[in-house]
């Protein structure tokens, strides 16, 4: 190895290439010139400049070179080591050996027309460590079977059903066909006679093979409504072996699926009921998503319960859901529960509501439900079987949805202050007649609407109002001449004309 600059130089040239200087690619030139100005560096060993700028510049040389430079592993490790934290070390003899035969392979690269490729032995070899592959990725397991009718082992189901991405991961159903009989039995128990069951999000229909196995007198039709293939690959058997079955493949969120579930003719033999009966033969059932759109497809359905939209036009029909806790938690909270919400005032004012199965029953969830916490990324969530049924008496009624809706969403905003305090964002207007009541002592309103408010508790906090006190502040919202005809609550919503 050379001990001085002039030596390395030399021996640099030596080694490299014996033509001369000027007929070098412009790329050696700057890699020389590269190499003399590190050798100026002080407080460093020169053989580590050597070999640093060596390995940094070799990607320059390798363009017009007919060969590769490789940097052998250690060196490489060593020596990037060192020049990163400043710790010059002296290379051994020896450091870089012959390009062994197990070397990688050249890159193929065009070879400069004015040079001529100088042979092995005029070069000395410098083995590097070629770029580490990645590892690959581990394939993900698949599952296949001509008996689609069978669902696959539990072990199987993480081939058989995805988890991943939202489409998925929200979809919660059960897994467990024992339990998944206690559910059916549960949603249409004893007594039940020639039901026709709209059943929404089965999943690869574990609760529907449930239902199936019940007595057939209870149950006269099954249709099912699911539009994601892997699921329904497990669910098309079913209708091939019972006739009661009908699988669509409709998505239970969009309301384009319903419609075309009555244009089709799928509803014909059901019946019209008055309001005043619950409707014996019509069931809805699903398992809703876990995200946000499974609450908002609950309070879709309980809005249309006073218009008699939807299934509601047959009459007071049933609903049995399998739900997360969290949502059943909103939906029953009380007046005491910090969880009430909007959700819980519209849901108490259309319909009653039950578990007609115990909690505890689906607990531990990692054994009842899919996905389960043995998926990677995914954790085991706790759901519930809940039914709910159209009240007889509904204190929203017909057309005054708006107006609810209008009320909730302006008092629910101040839902920590006293009603008396908090009314006057909802009926304010300077153009009244006012007077003090007794009962406001801090808010004047019209003395034409005490009579109707009266019934309402103000003492109470918003989120501690009852149903019926939520139906006489909607009711003198009405009653109110000056109530806005637009009942958006921010501008940049706008209706037509």
């Amino acid at each position: 190895m050379p001990s001085s600059e002039g030596d390395m130089t030399q021996y640099h040239r030596r080694n490299c290439n014996r033509r001369s200087r000027e007929s070098w690619p412009v790329s050696t030139l700057w890699g020389f010139k590269w190499l003399e100005c590190a050798s100026h560096t002080s407080g460093r060993d020169l053989s580590v400049c050597f070999a640093t700028r060596l390995a940094c510049c070799r990607a320059a040389l390798s363009l017009v070179e007919p060969h590769v430079f490789l940097i052998h592993a250690q060196a490489r490790t060593s020596i990037l080591s060192d020049c990163y934290n400043g710790k010059p070390r002296n290379i051994p003899e020896g450091f870089f050996p012959p390009t062994p035969r197990t070397a990688i392979r050249p890159y193929s690269v065009k070879k400069n027309r004015a040079d001529t490729s100088p042979s092995r032995d005029d070069t000395e070899s410098i083995v590097i460590r070629s770029k580490t592959r990645s590892p690959q990725r581990k394939r993900k397991p698949t599952y296949s079977s001509d008996n689609k009718f069978n669902l696959p082992a539990q072990e199987d189901w993480v081939a058989a059903f995805p988890t991943a991405g939202t489409t998925f991961s929200n979809r919660v159903f059960l897994r467990n066909l024992q339990s998944a009989a206690l559910v059916a039995d549960a949603f249409v128990p004893t007594g039940s006679k020639d039901k026709v069951i709209v059943e929404a999000f089965p999943g690869p229909g574990v609760l529907t093979r449930a239902l199936m196995a019940l007595p057939k007198e209870r149950i006269r039709k099954i249709i099912v409504l699911e539009h994601l293939e892997p699921y329904l690959e497990f669910l098309r058997p079913l209708q091939a072996v019972d006739p009661r079955v009908h699988v669509l493949p409709l998505d239970g969120y969009s309301w384009n699926s319903y419609q075309k579930l009555e244009s089709d003719g799928h509803l014909n033999d059901i019946d019209i009921l008055p309001w005043d009966q619950s409707h014996p033969h019509l069931h809805f059932i699903a398992h809703l998503p876990t995200s946000v759109y499974g609450e908002q497809l609950i309070a879709q359905f309980l809005r249309l319960i006073p218009d008699g939209g939807w299934l509601f036009q047959y009459g007071r029909v049933p609903m049995s859901y399998v739900m997360h806790d969290w949502l059943w938690e909103r939906v029953s909270a009380s007046t005491e529960s910090l969880n009430r919400c909007k959700l819980s005032v519209i849901a108490q004012a259309v319909s009653s509501f039950a578990q007609p199965l115990s909690p505890e029953a689906l607990l531990p969830c990692d054994q009842h439900f899919w996905p389960s916490s043995v998926v990677p990324g995914h954790r085991a969530t706790p759901m519930t079987a809940v039914t709910m049924d159209p009240s007889e008496r509904q204190l929203i009624e017909k057309g005054m949805l708006d107006k609810w809706d209008y009320c909730l969403r302006k008092l629910f905003v101040l839902k920590s202050k006293k009603l008396e305090r908090a009314i006057g964002c909802v009926m304010t207007s300077s153009t009244w007649h006012l007077v003090p009541p007794p009962c406001f002592p801090t808010l004047q309103i019209p003395l034409s609407l005490l009579t109707t408010l009266a019934r309402a508790d103000v003492l109470k906090l918003v989120r501690k109002m009852e149903v019926t006190d939520w139906a006489a502040v909607v009711r003198a919202f009405d009653a109110w001449p000056f109530a806005p005809e637009d009942l958006l609550i921010t501008e940049s919503f706008s209706r037509e004309g």
